[in-house]
């Protein structure tokens, strides 16, 4: 079945609202936007794949100050694939404390839950070569 617009919308929001969510603190929100179990692959910062939503959390904490003071999300795109679940790309801007900011991909991978659309497996690329010839 392709995606409708309403499931287009359901599901940018749901990669939009990551960043209110982290920025705000509210990491008992992200339940809103994974699955229980997901699997969210920070192994290219230089972390691990942490598995569920309380090894994310603790993460999240263990950063402390260096976590990003905001999250920005842009360039969403999305494809579905045979199995009904949706791969998105999108870009993220992370704006730390000091005024700095990296940049990285996100790349999801999202599943119809009976609690609506929910990421089901995040990897999070760093961009820290610039294009060259």
């Amino acid at each position: 079945m392709a995606l409708t617009t309403d499931d287009r919308i359901a599901i940018t929001d749901l990669i939009n609202q990551h960043g209110h969510l982290t920025d705000r603190g509210d990491l008992e929100g992200l339940a809103a936007l994974f699955t229980a179990d997901v699997t969210y692959d920070v192994s290219a910062l230089g972390g691990a794949a942490l598995v569920g939503l309380p090894a994310i959390r603790e993460a999240a904490l263990a950063l402390a100050d260096g976590n990003p003071v905001a999250h920005h999300v842009t360039n969403i795109v999305m494809r579905e694939t045979a199995d009904g679940s949706v791969h998105a790309l999108s870009k993220g801007l992370g704006i730390m404390a000091d005024g700095s900011a990296n940049s990285v991909t996100y790349e999801d991978t999202i599943e119809r839950t009976a609690a609506g659309w929910r990421i089901t497996h995040r990897i999070i690329r760093p961009r820290r070569t610039p294009l060259r010839d």
